[in-house]
Order: C-alpha cells, then structure tokens, then sequence
C-alpha cells in the first residue's frame, strides 16, 4: 500500500568500471532479473540458419553466442535500461564486438502499424547472424519473431504465428493473448478478402479495436499475468 505523497525512487545506475558498482550489477542480473533461472535454461530457438531467438542472455552467454553461432548483432527487445542485466549486456556486447540494438517493443498490447514496418525495415538492414532476445524469450521475442518469419522468410502469417505457442512459453490466456488476436484478426481478414499481411496492416488494422474485441471477449485472464509477473 502506498502512503499518501510516496514517489517510487528513480533508479541510479550502477558504476560497473567500480568494484562495489559491478557487484551491484551482477545482484541486479542473477536475483532481481531472475538471471539464476536463465543460468542453464535459455530457451534458445533457432528462426533461419541466420536469426536466433532466446531470454535475456547473460555475459558468458553472450561470449557463447558469438563463439558458437558467430552473431554479430544482439536485437535487446526490452529497451535501454539503468539497470544491471542491460548493463553488463551492453559491456560484453562491445568486448565480444557485437552491435547491441534497442529496438523496444511490448507484450501486453497490440502493436502498432509504424513499429511493425520499423520492425520489417530492421530485419532488412542489420547485420546477420543475429539474435533477438526480451526477458523470458516468450512473448516480444515471440512477436518479433513472427515478423521476421513473414517479411524476412516469406512465410504465410498461418505458419509463422507458430512462433507465439507453449513451446516457447508463450502464454495467450492472459493479457499476452493480445499479440495472438492481432495476427489472428489479420487472418481473418486474408480468408475473407485474400488481402495481403501488409496491405491489411497499412489500410484495414485498427488497433483499437482489435484490443477492445479481445478484453470484451474474457480471454485476459488477469491473475494469471499476476502470476507470471513478466515485463
């Protein structure tokens, strides 16, 4: 409960060249990130032989990555962040000479016309291999790999939605199941119409609505979101 006037503190950075500051870092990667749980369980897929996805990668998997797999640019689907994990991701994104790209996008809301086609414009102009990653690599990673699939594979929406399932933990009975009715409103639409993915996008989505026809259907099942507690 909050007490009348409280602020939630800003966070300040921590000072990783620091000994103290590194240690802070680190806490804030393995217990306040849930970082111990990634430690051996990445939930790391492979998209094309060119794109990988997985969960928040810590420093050593990172040097992994790159020494196993070659990837040259790591697409941070969280965004920038004070935080440690981000961090110690961005330090031992430049000392294993990888391009580290914040490209923010959100799991409990319906995408936007303008990210989806600077998420297509991206995937034609980075750096390959490459790997893309949010917190659990369950739902942003699920999103963003669906479009890779589509515009960057060439894949029907029908296959490529298979990207958001359980086998990526994947959970569309909470809020989460907004970027499910996205594309399956989308697909929709292509049975009636054959309209394609992108002209339905630029001409007929209706954000909006679509996540008002979602909460009114019941499908958001709130305590389950408590219970995952994913960003």
């Amino acid at each position: 409960m909050k007490l009348p006037g409280h602020k939630k503190r800003k966070h300040i950075a921590a000072d990783i060249s620091s000994k103290p500051g590194r240690a802070r870092a680190e806490r804030e990667l393995i217990l306040g990130d849930h970082g111990f749980l990634r430690e051996s369980f990445q939930n790391l897929h492979p998209l094309s032989d060119e794109m990988w996805r997985s969960n928040q990668p810590n420093p050593r998997q990172i040097a992994e990555h790159v020494r196993l797999r070659g990837i040259k640019t790591i697409i941070n689907l969280r965004g920038p962040s004070t935080r440690g994990y981000y961090l110690l991701e961005k330090e031992a994104c430049e000392a294993n000479g990888v391009e580290l790209i914040d490209f923010q996008v959100y799991s409990r809301d319906t995408p936007t016309v303008e990210r989806v086609l600077e998420a297509k414009a991206l995937f034609e102009s980075l750096t390959y291999p490459a790997l893309m990653h949010c917190k659990s690599g369950a739902d942003r990673a699920g999103l963003m790999s669906v479009i890779y699939m589509i515009f960057r594979q060439g894949a029907p929406v029908s296959s490529a939605i298979r990207q958001l399932s359980k086998k990526y933990l994947h959970m569309r009975e909470g809020k989460t199941g907004l970027l499910d009715a996205f594309f399956e409103t989308y697909l929709q639409a292509e049975k009636a119409t054959g309209i394609g993915f992108e002209a339905w996008l630029k001409s007929e989505y209706d954000r909006e609505q679509v996540k008002q026809d979602f909460l009114d259907s019941g499908q958001a099942k709130w305590r389950l979101d408590s219970l995952l507690r994913r960003e």
